[in-house]
């Protein structure tokens, strides 16, 4: 089992990684959680088992290798029970899992899915943790507080410090206990990188390509496995009730084609919630607009005026330029600030902006 330090210090060696006293600073947190998971569960038969480490909450800006550090330390913890998930995809299978208690006709739900996870793994790293729904707000403390109980270690990354989640919340009272509990069960560590490497990757590249064919299909797949890997699940979001899925999404880099996202009945809170789910958003084949198509147009304005606003990177592929996608019918005038959009998203700049 090799230790993070090592495997990072031969990443460096070997020129795909480049030296970050920021992540270097990170190395004895990670040594700390895979020194004490690496102990007998037990010390002796009649003896309490040791105490579980304290987890880790990682958090700042997007692109600093949060999530590149946590998914080295998980994939060296062989032998040790561990699960890596995106926080939005778990929170929606504890709802399932919830669901499904209830139909037995238990009085708390939570207990016996708290009891799963913890009887699966002993770490719990999770991606991107925010809390913007209300119900996960209601549901999270006990079920984090019946977790650390069973002694299962939670490692984390988010863009926010504790303090901000959930600000602003309905009822975000009820929520503080929460974030007591982080600061109690887990070392909150901000990783202060000046470096943005999702960003340096597209540097100078396009991040805008048209027309639709061979060529711009391939410029995307290669895009597509600079960021992620190539490797890739859905992602499920619940906006008011529903499921908003992403069909692809690793590391804050989610993708969908056009029609996914604009050819379903889906509205601003929808795409609200994609955008605070990603940072970058691959969206492949738009197609030319008008008037036999207007209500896929009216929710791709919906969507990119929401990207906007959040600074979430778009990449796509298009029919044509942003000028020539809108050329005929009822709101030919109003998708114009959607093109000067499209166009200021392409520079380089615009998401550090």
């Amino acid at each position: 089992m090799t230790n993070l330090r090592t495997q990072y210090d031969r990443m460096i060696a070997d020129g795909t990684l480049h030296p970050d006293p920021a992540q270097e600073a990170l190395m004895p947190e990670f040594d700390r959680i895979r020194d004490a998971l690496l102990n007998p569960v037990k010390t002796g038969f009649f003896r309490k088992s040791p105490e579980p480490p304290k987890g880790l909450y990682l958090w700042g800006g997007v692109g600093r290798g949060k999530s590149m550090l946590m998914d080295m330390f998980v994939s060296n913890l062989e032998g040790i029970p561990a699960r890596r998930v995106h926080f939005h995809a778990f929170m929606q299978e504890i709802h399932s899992a919830m669901h499904e208690a209830r139909k037995t006709g238990v009085d708390d739900a939570i207990a016996p899915v708290a009891e799963a996870v913890s009887s699966s793994v002993r770490l719990l790293a999770f991606d991107e943790m925010q809390i913007t729904d209300i119900t996960d707000a209601m549901i999270v403390g006990r079920l984090f507080e019946a977790l650390f109980a069973d002694g299962v270690v939670v490692i984390t990354t988010s863009n926010r410090i504790p303090d901000d989640l959930y600000k602003h919340g309905l009822n975000r009272n009820l929520f503080v206990p929460f974030i007591e509990l982080i600061k109690e069960k887990m070392v909150v560590h901000e990783l202060a990188s000046p470096t943005d490497y999702r960003q340096d990757r597209l540097s100078g590249s396009p991040v805008y390509f048209t027309p639709v064919n061979a060529e711009s299909r391939a410029a995307m797949e290669a895009v597509w496995h600079d960021l992620t890997g190539g490797e890739a699940g859905p992602l499920t979001l619940r906006v008011k009730g529903r499921d908003v899925v992403l069909p692809a999404f690793r590391n804050g880099v989610g993708r969908a084609r056009f029609h996914a996202l604009c050819g379903q009945p889906l509205g601003a809170a929808d795409y609200l919630a994609i955008a605070e789910a990603v940072k970058v958003l691959m969206l492949d084949d738009i197609p030319t607009l008008g008037r036999t198509n207007f209500n896929e147009a009216k929710r791709f304005v919906t969507l990119i005026d929401a990207l906007y606003e959040a600074r979430v990177r778009l990449i796509c592929s298009a029919a044509a330029q942003p000028e020539m996608l809108y050329l005929e019918g009822e709101g030919t005038f109003e998708f114009e600030r959607t093109a000067s959009r499209l166009r200021e998203m392409q520079s380089e700049d615009w998401a550090a902006a």
